[in-house]
């Protein structure tokens, strides 16, 4: 649900996943780069063979693996004692829960072959029923149509609504340029323009606070959702948009096999692993090796020598080790920031010899999320649900309503609880409700507790009661946004061989993408694991 990763599977409730939008509408290096890019490539290849990683999240872990497999000498810092970031799983008493990601997603051939690599395949786990998601309406949970044909014979949706929905496509044609989107509209403002306020309010409202805790209000179109974004540029349509770029995309596949084509088919849904997310990064840090990833070592200062057209040895990394008052050093080729931008700050960097200060770095807003993790006796839930689980609109608030969402964890996966139990995982905070998800353990159980006897008909307290909290769980993808954008392309422009790789570029289906003419892709490929990871509640 929210904590299938961002785009790892944050997951609340994926509404309907039968398009994949994921072509970004501006390419994340400048223009510069890309010309140096074409001239240089070979020789950045031979020439770069020593890489520091910072950062040990899913996005650095996967990283440094790929760039060991390119026999690239690599060095992993993690500031914590743990590396997996917000991948994070627990087993307890006969109990397996994440308190991050929940599961993820593989339509990218970079993670089936990562999966393939790892041998991963025998622990892939994929959710009963995962077609089943719920809205709450009414407080009620409402099952959501699988396909636009359903969602217009359902009801779902008033008439008006659906019908807006079908004259989307006649209403909104390429050449009508004065009502197309700009930079700085909202997500709301964009979906209510081609389908009304009903649908902002009870799909896309609870979409992207499952996804990104956020509000259709508060973020910015063409940087949440940038594909659709740029498919309205191209075709003024959405939905003509993505018919058109599924056929396309269906001619592109015609030539493989059927035997792959199957395999695409049933690798499009939502799986996680046996033990729960932490066995991706648990099994990608046995990979690296304790000489490859350093923990507890907090990266304090980069020091680059280069020119812009050399990057042999060029980076002196500074960090401290467990904690230690005094630093030690190391030299490499290039460097790959994974880190938030909020750690980046804290860091220092010179140039030369001088110092590249950062305060062109703007301020980044992250939403905060409460994760509980509650246990019921089945006989005690007197409306149980089977499914991926239930996203609470913000509208619900007025039935008393006050989560996000909620995953029936135990219902998709059986061995997540003993058989006389419900395992649920239920998210409060996002833009919503900054304040509650800072709340104390005891107040969230009730919140919870509440939600699940409207919802569920749960009756008495949990059996059990678990709770973490992530400060800083999303970045906010707001209307000025391109201003953290612009200090990116800045940093990179200006420090040869460093890339940032970070979750602040791309979108919530892909939030960053490393560059086919970067280090980073030469390592690391061009998509990392963090786009198909998913903290969604259904």
């Amino acid at each position: 649900m929210l904590i299938h990763s961002p785009q790892t599977h944050h997951s609340l409730l994926y509404i309907n996943n039968s398009a994949d939008f994921r072509k970004p509408v501006r390419d994340c290096s400048s223009t510069k780069r890309q010309e140096m890019a074409s001239a240089n490539k070979e020789d950045k290849q031979s020439s770069v063979k020593r890489v520091a990683v910072v950062g040990a999240g899913v996005s650095g872990l996967t990283a440094a693996y790929k760039l060991k497999l390119h026999g690239l000498n690599v060095t992993l810092f993690e500031a914590e004692g743990r590396a997996g970031g917000k991948l994070r799983s627990v087993s307890q008493d006969g109990l397996i829960w994440d308190e991050g990601a929940n599961t993820m997603t593989e339509s990218e051939m970079e993670v089936r072959c990562l999966l393939d690599n790892l041998g991963l395949r025998e622990k892939q786990q994929f959710p009963i029923s995962q077609n089943k998601r719920y809205i709450a309406r009414n407080g009620t949970p409402v099952l959501i149509p699988s396909n636009p044909i359903a969602l217009i014979r359902s009801n779902f949706l008033s008439a008006q609504s659906k019908f807006r929905i079908i004259l989307e496509p006649f209403l909104w044609k390429k050449s009508n340029f004065s009502n197309m989107s700009n930079a700085q509209e909202s997500v709301g403002g964009f979906f209510q323009r081609h389908f009304g306020k009903e649908v902002v309010d009870y799909l896309i409202d609870p979409f992207v606070s499952g996804t990104s805790a956020g509000d259709p209000e508060s973020l910015s179109m063409c940087h949440t959702f940038p594909e659709l974004w740029n498919l309205e540029k191209r075709f003024g349509s959405i939905i003509v948009g993505a018919v058109r770029s599924k056929l396309l995309a269906r001619r592109e596949k015609s030539g493989g096999t059927n035997g792959s084509s199957s395999i695409r088919k049933r690798q499009r849904g939502s799986f996680s692993f046996l033990g729960g997310m932490q066995t991706l990064t648990d099994t990608l840090c046995k990979e690296l090796g304790k000489d490859e990833l350093k923990l507890e070592s907090k990266v304090r200062e980069l020091s680059c020598s280069c020119d812009e057209n050399s990057l042999l040895e060029n980076w002196s990394v500074s960090y401290a080790l467990n904690h230690n008052k005094h630093s030690e050093k190391k030299s490499f080729d290039a460097v790959i920031m994974t880190a938030p931008l909020c750690n980046v700050k804290e860091m220092k960097i010179t140039k030369r010899g001088s110092p590249f200060l950062l305060d062109f770095l703007p301020e980044v807003s992250y939403l905060p999320l409460s994760v509980i993790i509650t246990t019921f006796k089945k006989e005690n839930i007197k409306r149980p649900l089977e499914g991926f689980g239930v996203l609470v609109p913000s509208k619900e608030q007025q039935n008393g309503l006050k989560s996000l969402g909620t995953l029936f964890s135990s219902m998709m996966f059986p061995d997540r609880a003993p058989s006389d139990l419900y395992l649920y995982t239920t998210f409060v905070g996002g833009s919503r409700n900054t304040e509650l998800a800072k709340s104390s353990t005891d107040e969230l159980k009730q919140i919870v507790t509440s939600d699940l006897r409207q919802l569920l008909g749960a009756e008495g307290e949990p059996t059990f009661v678990n709770h973490f909290y992530w400060s800083k769980a999303f970045p906010l993808y707001g209307r000025n946004y391109d201003s953290v954008i612009n200090a990116i392309d800045k940093m990179e422009e200006n420090l040869a061989g460093f890339f940032y790789a970070g979750n602040h570029k791309g979108g919530l289906k892909n939030p960053q993408r490393h560059r086919k003419d970067s280090a980073c892709s030469l390592c690391a490929g061009e998509n990392s694991l963090p786009s198909e990871v998913e903290w969604r509640p259904g």
